[in-house]
């Protein structure tokens, strides 16, 4: 195998359970993704949809099944996780070094996400769509080879939406995964579309 093949991204989960407090959010889950592929994952609120992108994620503990990844990932959820007092570039900037990414990944996720003009305005004072975008560059610029996007559709106007979509199809085009937990159906080709029921179980 070459180093190219080794370094390909991949995912699994096979026959997996996870529990929060008194209660299973999801069982019996499996679904695996390779290089070049969109999940998306649907269902009501309070399935386990957001659990199980931060169980792939490495946040939550397995109750039962494995989980298999390979390559970097990003999550963007409720959490914006850029420092509310930097400028969006500074904040920007932060998360890629941490991971390593360059100053045109970082230039390129900014213009991805129509940010340009707000680089020197302080996260605190965008506004819901703009923080949105935002959280999402932040993933953009990490190069992260897999991708965990938590409703990141809400919020956003049809233009930027259509930005997010532009840039979900260029990383997968390149390699990368994408696991996309939305209310809404797909907007984009999707090698999946997970759905799960009340009770987070595939169906």
């Amino acid at each position: 195998m070459s180093s190219r093949q080794a370094s390909l991204p991949s995912l699994s989960l096979d026959n997996v359970a996870v529990m929060r407090g008194n209660r299973i959010l999801l069982r019996g889950l499996s679904v695996a993704a390779r290089a070049g592929d969109v999940i998306w994952i649907r269902g009501a609120n309070g399935c386990g949809k957001s659990s199980l992108l931060r169980l792939v994620a490495g946040l939550l503990t397995v109750m039962s099944g494995t989980i298999h990844s390979e390559g970097r990932m990003a999550l963007a959820d409720e959490n914006m996780a850029l420092d509310a007092n930097l400028t969006v570039e500074a904040a920007l900037r932060f998360w890629a070094d941490l991971d390593g990414a360059s100053a045109d990944a970082r230039h390129a996720a900014l213009t991805d996400m129509d940010l340009q003009n707000l680089v020197h305005i302080p996260v605190r004072f965008l506004s819901t769509g703009q923080r949105k975008r935002a959280s999402i560059a932040r993933v953009l610029a990490s190069n992260a080879d897999i991708w965990l996007m938590d409703e990141p559709y809400n919020g956003l106007d049809s233009a930027s939406c259509a930005r997010l979509d532009q840039a979900i199809i260029a990383r997968v085009a390149s390699g990368g995964i994408v696991l996309v937990a939305a209310h809404q159906p797909p907007s984009i080709n999707v090698a999946h579309s997970l759905i799960l029921d009340s009770q987070g179980v595939a169906v």
